[in-house]
């Protein structure tokens, strides 16, 4: 759960440091708080042996409302809702599964794999979709919002 939520946190931060505007002390905050709220919301719905179980409480969504988790992290650092609809995609779906950790931007965007391990037993986590196509459509804006962001990939 450590990684796939590092992963989570990092990426959520990474797309406000592209955002600009916030300092890397506050980053580092917010990075920090939103890993304990997502260890807190989590800490009885981690299900490795059935990854999927959960996976809806899980998800990190903005989608014309703020997710709690994140707007949590940010009112620890002095950011209100409305700063991280200015900062943060207007559509965002972030999975956070025991192996696996995945985002789409946009509601007809792509979902890419930020994280991905094997699961127990030798079984390999299924990738959604190819990292190339995620970058290629994040670049040319067909998945994303108005705004601008650079692609990050994370991996083991």
């Amino acid at each position: 759960m450590r990684t796939e939520i590092s992963t989570a946190a990092a990426f959520v931060t990474r797309l406000l440091r592209a955002a600009g505007g916030v300092g890397e002390e506050q980053l580092r905050c917010f990075r920090e708080c939103l890993q304990e709220a997502m260890r807190e919301h989590y800490r009885h719905h981690w299900f490795p042996l059935v990854p999927s179980k959960g996976s809806g409480y899980r998800c990190i969504r903005i989608n014309h409302k703020m997710d709690p988790l994140i707007g949590k992290a940010a009112g620890m650092i002095g950011l209100s809702h409305e700063r991280l609809f200015q900062l943060l995609p207007s559509e965002l779906t972030l999975w956070v599964d025991p192996f696996e950790v995945s985002y789409r931007i946009g509601e007809d965007g792509s979902i890419c794999v930020l994280y991905e391990s094997p699961q127990p037993g030798g079984k390999a986590a299924k990738q959604l979709e190819s990292r190339t196509s995620c970058k290629e459509e994040w670049r040319i804006g067909t998945s994303s919002p108005s705004k601008s962001y650079n692609m990050m990939t994370v991996s083991s």
